[in-house]
């Protein structure tokens, strides 16, 4: 029996003929030492049955270990599972996931697949790009979630949207539970707690407006 129910399939069948357009690849960097990844299997699993929903969801798979030189390319820094989204030609977009996105956090999967395969172009506001274009160095985006947090997906989904705005962006879901010396790193105690360039920018889910807002002063000054 798979993980997704028949209807969650009918469902996403009907949503991906919709909303789709063009191919969307999907990288999944994964570790088979249990101690390591408890999450690895469930993760691919999930991935490869949302994969055969769609024949434009081309899913790749590698180890942390035996790829290193694709994980060091996509800067995954040793952390399983990974996730990383590219275009159909792909381009990299600095949209990452670490962790299962399990829970409420699905949705922005099923979100970034659609975005992906037509082009990942920003939704976000004029002004909101315009501010987001300022950033010319470095950045990282840090959004640790926990799957039942009702409020992050939003947080998430901004995160990404600000990274596809520009590429000096990365931005990434970070499933604290999966990874507390992590969460304990950044002194997360409270979900959506976002994190910019290895230091805390905000707790809590804010409107783009707001988020952008934060993001861009926290980077700029």
């Amino acid at each position: 029996m798979g993980l997704l129910s028949e209807q969650d399939v009918q469902y996403l069948k009907d949503l991906f003929g919709k909303e789709m357009k063009d191919d969307v690849k999907i990288l999944i960097f994964k570790s088979d030492d249990k101690s390591r990844c408890e999450y690895c299997d469930i993760t691919v699993s999930v991935f490869s049955e949302v994969a055969e929903i769609d024949d434009r969801i081309k899913l790749e798979v590698y180890d942390i270990d035996d790829d290193e030189a694709i994980a060091n390319k996509y800067d995954i820094k040793g952390r399983v599972p990974a996730i990383v989204f590219l275009t159909a030609d792909g381009t990299d977009k600095g949209v990452r996931y670490f962790g299962i996105p399990s829970g409420h956090e699905f949705s922005t999967v099923i979100q970034n697949i659609i975005s992906f395969s037509n082009g990942a172009k920003p939704d976000l506001s004029q002004n909101s790009i315009n501010k987001i274009s300022q950033i010319d160095v470095p950045t990282e985006i840090l959004v640790f979630v926990t799957p039942t947090c009702p409020y992050c997906p939003r947080a998430v989904l901004l995160a990404h949207e600000i990274a596809k705005a520009n590429d000096n962006i990365k931005a990434a879901m970070v499933e604290a539970n999966e990874f507390p010396e992590w969460s304990m790193e950044h002194g997360v105690s409270a979900v959506p707690h976002i994190v910019v360039n290895d230091e805390t920018a905000f707790i809590g889910a804010y409107p783009e407006d707001m988020f952008v807002d934060h993001v861009v002063q926290h980077v700029l000054g």
